[in-house]
Parts: structure tokens; sequence; C-alpha cells
């Protein structure tokens, strides 16, 4: 009788000293939104974004780090990840946790707003339509331009051989093909078959055609391939300046005003209790600390006081259409890059 009592007194001790277990590991989890959100001293957001803004970020995530340990006392962990930026975006659909985007274009946001985890009217939560910086379009080919290559026209002569990233999953791609189609409809009269008979000949003459831009300005930069990379203009002049005397920049006569766009992905930073810092984080980069570091980077940044300070870096002259000129996002991929839509058309015709 002793010994069975004595047994039961294990058990209760056992059980007792389990929930006491099991409630210390579930306070302490890392997936629990206090853990990593709402403690000051002990903070941590992900910032899902689109490949060539590594080096940005990793500059950028610095100085916030910087800013938020003055304004809080506490000490702020941020985890960059990078990739074509559409499919950036359906990796946060599908569950990747990001606290907040920083991808290449609108388009690419709303799709993560119409799956529910960022709240509508997002464009509108920071300034200049949630663009804190934009880039254009130029083409960077080899020192001494050996094919001569000075405008869209170019690009589709016999020979030369073209990389470019793919519109189904690079929101720069998708800039470049917008570029490169309002190039046609202005040398032919806004004549349409005209133009999509320009954008088969030019890729056609693409030789890699890479997923993400980052991936595409290696293939041209790093491993030698194709006379002629369509480029951001931040990932042109990096090119240069690490490899002055061996790459320079052509600027075309028509380019485009490409707005990467930001949002905070408000599911996710209910979730994880980091809303007040993903917007913090966000807001910081109008800041004239995180514009100067977008202009160093390569970017052009969107206050126009400090743009103006790097008008040697950057061609602030040169024509510039707008998505607007397409309709907005919706329209512009829904006309060409929607499944079996014009690029498509081009592309497998």
């Amino acid at each position: 009788m002793r010994l069975v009592k004595t047994n039961r007194l294990l058990k209760i001790i056992s059980i007792i000293t389990a929930v006491i277990l099991c409630a210390s590991a579930l306070a302490s989890c890392s997936c629990s939104p206090s853990s990593k959100g709402a403690d000051n001293n002990n903070i941590k957001i992900t910032n899902v974004s689109y490949d060539p803004t590594r080096e940005l970020y990793q500059k950028y995530n610095e100085a916030f780090s910087k800013f938020y340990k003055s304004q809080t006392g506490g000490d702020i962990e941020i985890i960059q990840s990078h990739g074509g930026s559409g499919a950036q975006a359906r990796s946060v659909i599908e569950g990747a946790e990001a606290d907040v985007v920083t991808l290449a274009l609108a388009h690419d946001i709303t799709l993560i707003e119409q799956a529910g985890l960022i709240d509508g009217g997002w464009i509108k939560e920071f300034e200049n339509e949630s663009a804190p910086y934009t880039s254009t379009i130029v083409f960077l080919v080899r020192k001494g331009n050996p094919k001569g290559i000075k405008d869209w026209n170019d690009l589709v002569k016999k020979g030369v051989e073209i990389i470019n990233p793919d519109p189904k999953s690079s929101g720069g791609a998708c800039w470049n093909f917008l570029a490169a189609w309002q190039y046609a409809l202005n040398n032919n009269n806004n004549d349409e078959e005209k133009a999509k008979d320009f954008v088969r000949k030019l890729y056609k003459n693409v030789t890699v055609m890479d997923s993400g831009a980052r991936g595409a300005t290696t293939t041209f930069v790093e491993n030698g391939q194709g006379d002629v990379l369509i480029a951001w203009e931040n990932e042109a002049l990096n090119s240069v300046s690490e490899y002055p005397d061996k790459y320079e920049i052509v600027t075309p006569s028509v380019s485009i005003l490409a707005q990467p766009s930001v949002a905070v992905v408000d599911e996710n930073a209910k979730k994880n209790g980091t809303e007040t810092v993903a917007k913090k984080y966000l807001s910081y980069l109008y800041s004239d600390e995180a514009q100067k570091i977008i202009g160093e980077s390569g970017y052009r940044p969107s206050n126009e006081r400090i743009l103006k300070t790097f008008s040697d870096k950057f061609d602030l002259d040169v024509k510039l259409i707008t998505i607007n000129d397409f309709g907005g996002w919706d329209k512009a991929y829904e006309k060409f890059f929607d499944d079996d839509a014009i690029f498509d058309q081009i592309y497998n015709g």
C-alpha cells in the first residue's frame, strides 16, 4: 500500500514537473509574438526583397539598427531575403514569414494584398506611393561597345546577344519589357502589331533569360556571356564601379521610371507583434540618412533635394515614361504578363 502511494506521489510530481517545463518552453518559444516583436531588447523582423537590393539593405539595416538603438535602447535583428520579385511575392503568399516586403513593382505587392496578407490602401501608407527610391533601365555593354549599341533598335540586329531576366519571375524584367515596347510604339506610329514584331525580334536575341535581375548580371559580368545586359541602372552602375575597365553604360532614348514599392505585411506583423517596428523600418527609408545611402547604392532618392546632389551619377535629363502610361500595373500585367498575354504570345509564338 505504501508502495502504491509512493508511486502515485511520484506520478503527481512528474505531471507537475512536466506542466512547469511545458509552460516554460511555451513562454520561450521563438515563434511566439512576444519573443519576436514585443520586447524592444530582443526584436527581429524579416525583409523579403528582390534581387539587386542586397547591398542597399545591408547598408541600410546597419544604419536603421543604430537609429533604433538610439530611439529605444533596444537591439534589432533584420533578416534579408532576396530573389526575383515575382517569385518573392509568391513565397510570401505561400507562407514566408515576411514582416515587410520591398519589391520591384507594385503589382507584386498587390498580389500579396489580394491573398489577404496586406491591408488595402498600402500604396498610400508611405510617401510617393510607397516608393522611397526609383531606378530606370539602361544597357550595360563591354568596354568600347564593340557591337555599337546605342538604342533599342540595335538590340534586334543579327548577331547581338542579349542577357535579360524573365518577366514571369523578375520585376525588373517587366520594366525592361515595357520600356522596349514603348520605344517600338514611338517609332511605329503606335502600331501594336509592329511593336509586337519588334519585341519578338528582341527576345529572339536573348540568349540567357535568368529568373532574376541579379542572376542576369552575374551571367553577363561574372560569366562573360552576351554582348549587352538590359539592366537596372543601379546594377549597371555597380558593375562599372567594380570593373571600370571592362564595362560601360548606354542610356537608351526611351526608358522608364521604375518604382520599387514597399509595404508592411500586416497579417504577419500582427501575428509577430512587429507592426510598430515594421512601420518605423519602412518610414526611415525616407530620412535624409537613408536617402543618401540609397543614392550611394545606385538608386535614385525620392527626395528631390538629395537626388540633385547625385546629378554626377544619374542622367536626370533622360526621357522616362511611367507605369501610368500603361494604365497602371493591373492593366499592364493583364495585357502583357498574364498567361497567354502579349509576352507569352511573342516569346512562345
